[in-house]
């Protein structure tokens, strides 16, 4: 469904370098539901000004404000999104409690597995070195990458097995958060460590084609970072 233009009051705070942030917005856009955009820019340190420390004291991204009702942190906002609109229930199932369970699971693992270690990885290999002006750490570089190899087989073995997606047979929240992150791999041109494993990539395919232009979208941005850092960037780290 949508919801006319003269009544959307949802405001989005965003950056879409920001993983949350493009699932957050993927998953209004994939919904239909009208919102009013307004962008932060993190690299330009727009988060820590005051009008926007008024919004909210954690000084991060995405934020919601729904006509007066502010939400930080993504999952609660994906989760708050599901339940005030009426959205349908495999994105984020209540009814039955097996699937449900699921997706709590991957919800809570993701912070230290899939989130940590994609981060980690970016910032070795991007933000470390324009920072502080030093070469890339090969060692640490190195151990990221296994941890990331190791969060795409715990993705296969225990979360996808044999289902279409990460939780059951319809795509959920779980689903959109962790191909989110994964797009962080390929601003550094590291995206082959999904793509070397069947099943992943296959999911990864999937998620992608049911999330459709919304998720191209969320990564315009990404995008355009890869192509920056393929052509230049990374030729450059590596003089340092």
């Amino acid at each position: 469904f949508t919801l006319p233009v003269a009544m959307a009051k949802l405001k989005l705070y965003y950056d879409l370098m920001s993983q949350p942030s493009r699932a957050v917005y993927i998953f209004l856009k994939v919904n239909n539901i009208p919102f009013e955009a307004i962008q932060i820019a993190i690299r330009n340190g727009e988060h820590r000004k005051p009008t926007y420390t008024k919004i909210t004291l954690f000084q991060q991204v995405p934020v919601i404000d729904d006509d007066g009702f502010i939400l930080t942190e993504s999952v609660a906002i994906l989760q708050y999104i599901c339940m005030k609109y009426k959205l349908a229930e495999h994105w984020y199932p209540l009814a039955t409690p097996e699937t449900h369970a699921r997706v709590q699971e991957y919800l809570n693992w993701q912070h230290a597995n899939i989130r940590f270690h994609g981060t980690m990885l970016f910032r070795i290999l991007f933000r470390l070195p324009q920072e502080t002006k030093q070469p890339v750490n090969k060692a640490e570089a190195e151990d990221c990458r296994e941890r990331n190899k190791a969060v795409v087989r715990h993705l296969d073995q225990y979360f996808l097995k044999d289902k279409n997606f990460l939780c059951g047979r319809e795509i959920s929240i779980a689903d959109l958060l962790a191909v989110c992150e994964l797009m962080q791999l390929h601003v550094v041109d590291e995206v082959n460590i999904v793509h070397q494993n069947d099943r992943v990539r296959e999911w990864f395919s999937r998620v992608k084609d049911r999330l459709g232009s919304a998720f191209d979208a969320g990564h315009k941005i990404v995008y355009k970072v890869h192509d920056l850092y393929k052509s230049t960037l990374k030729s450059e780290i590596a003089r340092l």
